[in-house]
């Protein structure tokens, strides 16, 4: 899962799907990312842990990162939350089987679209509310893709 700071959109997909593949007894690697250095070694948005925990996920133990070009190795799917990250992971890919392996998480949902997950970063809790609603959907689509 890769956003831009790894503390909002990327630690919400993370927990998410560590949640559900869990639940379906899934022994799954899952981990998020950032593109940026920028919060490097700090948790999530307490606005995002806050909310996780509103439906049951805990992600108050996740520590951001910035994705590397290692993380193709290590993951057999990376997905992206918008155009933005998608371009930057993709630009750190050394072949066509890296590239292979990125794909915008929405289009999950809505194939082909290449709709963005918003950044609620600068926005109210809401904006939370409805970030983990669309990842809480597309992680399902992942669960049953991928089971």
């Amino acid at each position: 899962m890769v956003c831009l700071g790894n503390i909002c959109r990327s630690p919400l997909a993370d927990g998410i799907l560590r949640f559900k593949a869990k639940h379906e007894n899934l022994d799954w690697i899952i981990d998020s990312a950032g593109t940026s250095h920028w919060h490097q070694g700090e948790n999530p948005d307490a606005r995002a842990t806050t909310c996780a925990k509103k439906y049951g996920v805990d992600i108050s133990g996740l520590v951001a990162r910035q994705f590397t070009k290692n993380d193709f190795d290590e993951f057999d799917k990376i997905y992206a939350m918008d155009t933005s990250n998608y371009r930057d992971v993709l630009k750190l890919a050394a072949d066509e089987a890296d590239k292979q392996k990125v794909e915008m998480i929405l289009n999950l949902v809505e194939p082909g679209k290449n709709k963005s997950v918003p950044d609620p970063y600068f926005g109210g809790e809401d904006g939370f509310d409805e970030v983990y609603k669309m990842l809480d959907e597309a992680c399902e689509k992942i669960i049953e893709q991928l089971k």
